[in-house]
């Protein structure tokens, strides 16, 4: 093997191997961030989301997201099952939504139309669920980092055992081998 060879190949195994580490630990901190900051929030289930999370803390994205389904039931009932695009921006004088700023009740401390409280609701819900969704999908990357992590140190590892065998491999194959010498039996003819 050419020393090029060699020693290009074992800079991409170390390379591979750094590059693995590096992103199992990166993973590991992702993931430790996710959770703790989770932690410090002190969402806990209502008794009426999934099981998984009810009355109990949501320290995990996968929890955030079954939390952020629990919201968005939450919400809907609270608006009477219509979503932030089907509600009025303003409530009449009878308490009706209306888009129609004209037809709208007026704040009489601001001399404003007053806006649909219900889908000031949406925007919140829609805000937290985002949020923990973001840590859902925030815990799955540093996972997918850390897998990747593994594989990557495992194949610079195996590069660098190619590397180191391949030349041993390559000097056996290669080495003469001893011509079998046949003796003459005496008498033959």
């Amino acid at each position: 093997m050419k020393p090029f060879m060699k020693y290009g190949g074992i800079v991409a195994s170390v390379l591979l191997i750094a590059l693995g580490i590096g992103a199992v630990i990166t993973g590991l901190n992702g993931r430790s961030e996710v959770r703790n900051t989770l932690k410090q929030e002190q969402i806990v289930g209502t008794p009426d989301m999934d099981k998984q999370i009810a009355n109990k803390p949501v320290d995990t994205g996968a929890k955030a997201k079954l939390f952020a389904e629990g919201m968005r039931g939450h919400a809907l009932e609270a608006t009477g099952g219509q979503v932030y695009s089907q509600m009025g921006r303003y409530l009449t004088a009878a308490n009706k939504p209306t888009n129609d700023e004209k037809a709208a009740a007026i704040d009489k401390a601001t001399g404003k139309p007053v806006e649909n409280g219900a889908r000031n609701l949406w925007v919140t819900e829609t805000a937290l669920a985002n949020a923990l969704n973001t840590s859902f999908f925030a815990e799955r990357v540093a996972t997918f980092a850390i897998v990747m992590g593994f594989a990557l140190f495992l194949i610079g590892i195996g590069f660098l055992v190619m590397v180191y065998r391949l030349p041993w491999e390559t000097a056996k194959a290669t080495k003469p081998r001893p011509i079998p010498v046949t003796k003459a039996v005496a008498g033959a003819a």
